[in-house]
């Protein structure tokens, strides 16, 4: 009999935790599709906002391995399945020949998802290494590299548009690098002619909010490829930007995504720049019906 009744425990057991689970990955579904509309939402919100997406382009979608850039060939999968036009996709990851990056996990992932994509192979790390002074970031430098080599193979395939993976917070952490380091009032555009006019750059979700994004990445198990080249750098400038705002919002909810809006709704007149607006051309207008007759004013 006690046989018995330990079996009958046992199996209540695990009936159980077999409920539980299923109930764990029905809310885990649930969170996932809430996020995966919300990030389709804001994606799509942006891409009409600034036309960045049109009737037969070639979207180079650049891949780092990172949450941000995961979920931007997520959405534009999604997107691409269901838009009212036809453009193509083409995953582009840049191998920097970092040591130890698992070179294997990208090609592996899109393989599976059995998109087109190209992986570029250049040493741009052994010259980052070996052009940045010590103590300083190699975040400019290795940018730089990084631009050349992507938009060259934009070219050489006809992409239209190159997209990359920034989004809001991205976009108000540039912001503040600049008036704080730089002394000018600029970010990131979500739509970029480079400067070689070569290129038009597009920031599908610059709508998006970080947090969102790290959401769905956790949900979705995306095979995160942390960056070993500047990941581990202290006291870079971007790093403390980021921590000021995090704190501010904390303080006041909303409040970064108040200044994201800001950026979109510029005052020229209300700021100095006179290369934006004609303050040296300023003249009051003085007209007949506004000045004050006071020879007949009725004085007591």
């Amino acid at each position: 009999m006690m046989g018995v009744e330990m079996m009958e425990v046992d199996v209540t057991e695990v009936d159980v935790t077999e409920a539980r689970t299923e109930s764990e990955e029905q809310r885990r579904q649930r969170h996932l599709n809430r996020c995966h509309k919300n990030l389709r939402r804001d994606v799509g919100r942006a891409i009409a906002d600034y036309n960045m997406i049109e009737e037969g382009d070639l979207v180079m979608v650049c891949m780092s391995g990172g949450k941000d850039s995961y979920t931007m060939l997520d959405i534009l999968l999604s997107l691409q399945k269901h838009a009212p036009i036809d453009f193509a996709i083409k995953a582009v990851n840049l191998d920097q020949k970092q040591p130890g990056f698992p070179e294997h996990v990208l090609p592996e992932y899109l393989s599976k998802l059995e998109v087109d994509f190209h992986i570029i192979e250049a040493d741009t790390y052994s010259i980052v290494k070996e052009k940045t002074a010590e103590g300083k970031t190699f975040c400019g430098l290795c940018s730089r590299l990084r631009r050349g080599n992507l938009y060259g193979y934009a070219r050489d395939i006809g992409a239209t548009k190159i997209a990359l993976g920034h989004h809001r917070e991205d976009i108000v952490e540039t912001l503040f690098l600049n008036m704080f380091f730089g002394g000018t009032l600029k970010a990131m555009p979500p739509k970029l002619l480079s400067d070689d006019k070569q290129n038009v750059l597009i920031r599908p979700m610059a709508y998006c909010s970080e947090q969102e994004i790290a959401r769905y990445a956790q949900l979705r198990e995306f095979p995160i490829i942390p960056c070993n080249l500047c990941g581990t750098q202290e006291n870079m400038q971007r790093r403390n930007i980021k921590e000021m705002l995090k704190q501010w919002d904390k303080e006041t909810p909303g409040r970064v995504e108040s200044i994201f809006r800001s950026i979109a709704n510029v005052a020229p007149s209300q700021l100095a720049d006179p290369k934006l607006f004609p303050f040296s051309a300023l003249k009051a207008i003085k007209s007949e019906s506004a000045q004050i007759d006071c020879v007949n004013l009725p004085w007591e």
